[in-house]
Parts: C-alpha cells; structure tokens; sequence
C-alpha cells in the first residue's frame, strides 16, 4: 500500500508502482457482515467497514463512502433506505419550484448525515494511514445532483428551460464546494467529484453547464492542497475531452471505453486516469476471468498517471 503512489498517479506523474483503487462503497458492509442502511447510519460500523475494505483488498486508497445521496440529503431531500444497496433519493424539491421559493440552503458540517460522516473519518483516518492508504473524498457532481434536486426534467431543461437549468446547477455546484471543503477538512488527501450522468449530455452542453459548476469545488480543493479528480459513468466518448480539461488533476471513467484510448487521451493533457476493470462482465457477473481482465487494463494503462480500479 502506498500513499504517495496514488497520489502521484492521480496528478498525472509515474509513481513507482501502479496504485490500486478498489471503490469498495457499501460492499464494505458486507465485508463486515453489516447491511448497507445500518453501515450508512453509524459512524462506528462506518469506519470499520471501510478499514477492512483497505486491509482486506490492500487497497493505496478508498472511498470512505461512495453515496451520491449525501448533498441531496443535507440540503433537504428525503431518503429511502436499502439494506444492501445506497438510499436512494425520494422527492426533488425544485422539480416546480424556484430555489429561492424552495428556501433551500447552502448545507453547514452539521446538515444531514455530514455528523455521521465525519465522525467516521476521525475514526478511519489514523487507521488508514497506518496502513499507507489514502482515504478518499467522493462528492457528488453538479449535474447529478441537479437531477436529484430538480429530478429528471433537468435533462430536458439544459435545452429547453436553461434559466432554470443554470439556477439549479450552479446551486448543485456551490453545495459541491461546502462538501469539498469538509473533505479536506476531514483530513481526505484525495477528493473527487463523481457526475456519473454528464456522460448522457453534449459536449457543448457539458461546457456551459457542468465545466463552470465544478469550478467552485475544484478550488476548494486545491486551495486545501489536496488532489482532486473526475469521475464520470457510461460512455463518455463524446464529452472526454471537455473531462481532461475540467482543471482536476485527473479523472475516472468506466469499463464501456477503451483504456489505451483513454490513456493517450490523459497523457496529451498531463492528467492522472483511472479505471478499467470490469466491474459487471468480470467481477459481478463473471463472463470474463478478473484475472485476465486485470492483466489486459494493467497493460493498456500502462505506467504514468494510471490507477487500476473498476471501471
């Protein structure tokens, strides 16, 4: 396990070995034998699921949540709560309304399940650390979270309503900075913005509309001397260029685009990337053995500014 490994990976540079991410997410409640809910809820479980997600896998860093729920949450949208999977998000409160009518906020450390989150990080960072493993800050994107605040219509309203669009996103984007701030706060040497759905809108549109609404997290980060990143789902093939050059030092994609692709892709801007273990067809599903998968996203990746992880 290394530190410093992962984070030279994620900045682009060639570290002494390729670092190794395992986005382990509530998979670290089953490891501990605990559900996803019960996991989520308490910092203690918490903190020990992820502990033993980096122990058990030899991980040089992971997520000390992976919940796309937690800004939503905080700024006041309700949950339903799952015993093997994340919460998923129950009511978009600026779906028809304006956000000053909505009277939504700006979260605080003390906002919703923020509390829970950072107790838990005082309890795994020491731990983490002993074990060289970079504990790691995922917050959710502006564009996701525009959809859990304003719910699908946002995918429509980015063409036919973007006065509404703008409002919701860049509020979305201004609550991504309060979590980075409290990421780096907590003592997380990694921090990513995850917007696993800007990968379904235009180029164009990714630049008018998640591109300015990252900036502020961004910042925030960088301004706390931590590394940050990208991490976007699907096929990005059409908006990769506007993820490279986003600001952060890197980014992640996932197992449908092809890593020698993405590679020269990052190497021709001087940023870190991440991926490309199939997490369905190899690890989920097993239609094709994880260890030649394995093989095949260590040779494409090859050796600068490459983390292996799941796509």
């Amino acid at each position: 396990m290394s530190k410093q490994n992962l984070i030279d990976a994620y900045r682009g540079k060639r570290p002494a070995a390729v670092p190794w991410v395992p986005y382990s997410g509530v998979h670290s409640a089953f490891l501990i034998n605990e559900p996803a809910d019960k996991f989520l809820k308490d910092p203690k479980i918490l903190a020990k699921g992820v502990v033993e997600a980096a122990r058990r896998y030899h991980a040089d860093g992971v997520p000390l949540l992976f919940d796309l729920s937690v800004e939503a949450n905080a700024v006041g949208c309700d949950l339903k709560w799952w015993p093997d999977n994340v919460p998923s998000v129950t009511n978009h409160p600026l779906s028809d309304k304006t956000l000053a009518a909505s009277g939504l906020k700006l979260p605080t450390k003390d906002s919703g399940r923020w509390p829970v989150i950072m107790e838990a990080a005082k309890l795994a960072k020491p731990q983490l650390d002993e074990l060289d493993c970079v504990m790691m800050g995922l917050l959710c994107g502006p564009l996701t979270l525009g959809s859990h605040l304003a719910g699908v219509r946002i995918f429509t309203d980015v063409y036919k309503n973007k006065d509404k669009a703008h409002e919701v996103i860049k509020f979305a984007g201004e609550v991504g900075a309060v979590s980075a701030k409290l990421y780096a706060d907590m003592g997380c040497d990694i921090i990513a913005i995850v917007d696993p759905v800007a990968s379904q809108i235009k180029p164009e549109t990714f630049r008018e509309f998640v591109t300015p609404n990252c900036q502020p997290a961004i910042k925030a980060i960088h301004d706390a001397g931590k590394t940050s990143s990208f991490f976007i789902c699907g096929d990005c093939t059409r908006v990769m260029e506007e993820v490279c050059k986003l600001g952060t030092h890197g980014f992640a994609i996932d197992e449908q685009l092809n890593l020698l692709w993405v590679r020269d892709m990052a190497l021709k801007y001087g940023v870190g990337f991440g991926g490309n273990l199939k997490l369905t067809l190899a690890l989920s599903l097993g239609l094709l053995s994880p260890r030649e998968d394995a093989i095949v996203s260590l040779a494409s990746g090859g050796a600068t500014g490459f983390t292996f992880a799941p796509g």
